[in-house]
């Protein structure tokens, strides 16, 4: 027909139709790449961010081909893919043939890192190592104790320096731990390891009974949450199956490091616990979610997972280990739920709970590594005596992370309901030298800022939060007046803007201007708590609800300060 439409410049045959489909073309090459990295390996889309970590570890990067590919491999839509890579820090993703050629040295600024001079550190290091390394800043990594600390990659060095750098670059240190780990299960047998959860399978001990010992020890979540462990178990019993449990083990928020101390030095005492919890509720499968700042933790516990299944002391329960990918947000639950689906970290509206309706759209146990670790011991010596090591009420022990200005930082076992004095001078030994306590962080950065006044109060659940506070993780940091107080509420609250997930508009847009308004020095009181309101009130998760803490308590505690 004379008025037929003429095809399309490049389109062959019918109207519309192109020598190519739309959208992204897949590298033949770049396939190969992919498919042979993956070997095997399943193709489940909740495998996404998994596959990511190797091409991630293969090329130093993530290639824009090899994204392209690894979409067409798993049969996902380039637009899946690409969310996920962008969505988490420690993926970088390059447009061109190749990723970078140097190696990445990372320096934490998180608040323990700062007071001790890790902005000065970085730029010694980055001077030292220029050509040979690239020297970055990066949110805690766990390492408080170690302050200020660096790491190769994510392998922690033994001191900040470009001495330390060079080193690990040039020879990697072996994960001897590793190593040890049929050792380490044979001691922890030797000890009495297992015997409970043998006991509980054996029909020695019945369901009722551990979640009745549980409700007497008081031991509660002590991944910040709080929630009774006994009623929480029970409450995911009650629950349909097929159930899942997940395990947080990404502890992100500035100043704890708790998790990463226990997993290194006594993880089958954790898998113990881990085990007893999903024979008590039921569930079939365990997903033990690991910070990517962890990579020791990970080894040692691939390592303790392997032997305990030759030891046939699995009992059946598929244990799965996901591996983080830098995201403070995974911390909360629902977000981590998220994650070990394959997809952005997005925290979920509630309800339904995860107990309800948590991972897979199953019902979800969700416990912290130091929860699940202290329960074997809860069980083989009961209950009660678990809540009398507690001190002004409190009930039990915890593992608190200690840093800041004291003599002996570190992860410290001490009584539930301990004062901060007591903390530091039992535990902590004592102030540095020539300082004296000026504030303290009974919490980590959304616990707010204590003054000296409070530091006879006990570190414990419902105790705080009078005063605008909270023990959360029991990420204790301690600052002297030595330190500038305006400028630790300004590298906590940068944190939490960096790590906002951004689905909200109260955090996302919250955080960036909270950032802005604090930089100079005379604050906008009105402006900034009308701004707080806004983002407690309106915030989906935790981490806009208490992003301005800091701001806050400096109202609140210190007005002497914004003078």
């Amino acid at each position: 027909m004379a008025d037929e439409i003429a095809p399309k410049p490049g389109a062959t045959g019918r109207r519309g139709t192109r020598p190519v489909p739309k959208g992204r073309q897949v590298d033949p090459a770049a396939l190969a790449d992919v498919s042979a990295l993956l070997g095997a390996r399943s193709r489940s889309s909740d495998l996404l961010i998994e596959h990511l970590h190797l091409l991630n570890d293969a090329y130093g990067c993530l290639l824009i081909r090899h994204l392209a590919a690894l979409a067409e491999d798993m049969r996902l839509a380039f637009a899946e893919v690409y969310e996920v890579a962008t969505f988490y820090a420690h993926f970088e993703i390059v447009d061109g043939e190749a990723g970078p050629a140097l190696p990445v040295v990372r320096v934490c600024d998180g608040i323990a890192c700062m007071m001790a001079g890790a902005a000065d550190r970085q730029r010694t290091m980055s001077d030292a190592l220029a050509g040979r390394a690239r020297v970055v800043a990066t949110p805690c990594i766990g390492a408080c104790d170690r302050a200020p600390a660096a790491a190769v990659g994510f392998r922690i060095l033994e001191s900040a320096s470009a001495e330390a750098a060079t080193r690990a670059i040039a020879a990697p240190s072996e994960l001897t731990a590793v190593n040890a780990a049929e050792g380490a299960l044979a001691s922890y047998r030797a000890g009495g390891g297992f015997g409970t959860l043998l006991a509980c399978r054996e029909g020695r001990m019945i369901r009722e009974q551990v979640f009745a010992e549980l409700d007497v020890s008081g031991i509660r979540g002590l991944g910040g949450a709080g929630f009774p462990t006994g009623r929480k178990w029970r409450l995911v019993a009650e629950q349909p199956a097929p159930r899942l449990m997940a395990i947080n083990a990404d502890e992100g928020e500035p100043g704890t490091f708790k998790d990463r101390w226990l997993l290194e030095r006594e993880p089958n005492r954790m898998l113990d616990g881990a085990l007893i919890a999903a024979w008590a509720t039921g569930c079939e499968t365990i997903y033990v979610y690991i910070r990517d700042e962890y990579p020791e933790a990970r080894a040692i516990m691939r390592a303790t997972l392997d032997t305990a299944a030759r030891a046939d002391l699995l009992g059946g329960v598929r244990i799965e280990l996901r591996r983080g990918a830098g995201a403070y947000v995974c911390g909360e639950e629902s977000a981590m739920l998220e994650s070990i689906e394959g997809k952005r970290g997005l925290p979920r509206h509630k309800p339904p709970y995860p107990a309800q309706r948590g991972l897979f759209g199953r019902p979800t146990l969700i416990n912290n590594v130091e929860t699940l670790w202290w329960v074997p011991e809860i069980l083989a010596r009961g209950g009660a005596w678990f809540a009398g090591l507690g001190r002004r009420g409190g009930k039990g022990a915890r593992a608190f992370s200690l840093s800041g200005r004291v003599r002996n930082p570190g992860v410290k076992i001490a009584p539930v309901g301990i004062s901060l004095l007591e903390l530091i001078d039992e535990f902590g030994g004592g102030m540095l030298p020539g300082h004296s306590l000026r504030a303290y962080l009974p919490g980590g950065a959304s616990g707010g800022i204590l003054p000296p006044a409070f530091a006879d109060l006990p570190l414990d659940f419902g105790k705080l939060e009078a005063h605008g506070s909270f023990v959360g993780s029991g990420a204790v940091v301690v600052f002297s007046d030595h330190d500038d107080l305006k400028a630790v509420a300004r590298n906590l609250v940068k944190f939490f803007e960096h790590e906002s997930c951004g689905q909200c508009t109260p955090c996302r847009v919250g955080t960036e201007k909270a950032t802005g308004l604090i930089a100079g020095e005379n604050w906008d009181r009105p402006l900034l708590e009308e701004l707080t309101r806004a983002m407690a009130d309106a915030s989906i998760c935790g981490l806009g609800q208490a992003a301005m803490n800091p701001v806050s308590s400096l109202f609140r505690h210190f007005p002497e300060v914004l003078r």
